[in-house]
């Protein structure tokens, strides 16, 4: 019998040239449509987090959203949403971050979190590791415990992981 790891990387579908040319897109839309692998998915996250009290699931924009809602519903977790920046209505903080070519910023609620909280960090992909080392840094602005961050995806070559050496646990269910 293959592996869960090895079921679920078979339904990762590769996209050539997207979103332009010589890049070679892990599309999971392919495995997220299939409620099996989505169960694994979420199952395999949140046991990789099953000895931490965790009281919020940070899910960062946009397919953070996807894994980060069933995980804090599975872990009785509050799930707090990372943005981009003007999609939030009340008082926020930022944190800006590197892009190849400029800079961007991420933003949360001022009060999404308080000081001694346990939050996990959440999203689909780690390449850079820009993004998520924001939502991590933005974590640590409200005064909370940050206990690791956990991806579907690592992209290994790119070295995301280098830049989250203060973000707690790190977690790549797929590493290409």
């Amino acid at each position: 019998m293959i592996n869960t790891v090895d079921n679920v990387k078979a339904k990762i579908r590769d996209v050539q040239d997207f979103p332009k040319k010589g890049i070679l897109f892990r599309d999971i839309t392919t495995a997220i449509k299939d409620s099996e692998t989505l169960k694994v998915i979420i199952d395999y996250l949140c046991e990789q987090f099953r000895d931490v009290k965790i009281d919020y699931i940070a899910g960062i924009e946009s397919r953070g959203f996807i894994f980060g809602m069933p995980m804090a519903y599975k872990m009785n977790a509050g799930f707090v949403p990372v943005r981009k920046p003007n999609k939030l209505p009340a008082e926020t903080i930022s944190q800006e971050y590197q892009l190849e070519y400029g800079t961007d910023k991420i933003e949360i609620h001022k009060d999404a979190f308080g000081p001694g909280d346990n939050v996990l960090v959440v999203d689909d992909l780690l390449a850079t590791g820009g993004t998520a080392e924001a939502a991590c840094k933005l974590v640590k602005k409200t005064g909370a415990n940050l206990v690791g961050i956990g991806f579907l995806i690592e992209l290994e070559d790119l070295k995301g992981r280098e830049k989250l050496k203060d973000c707690g646990k790190i977690v790549s269910m797929l590493k290409y």
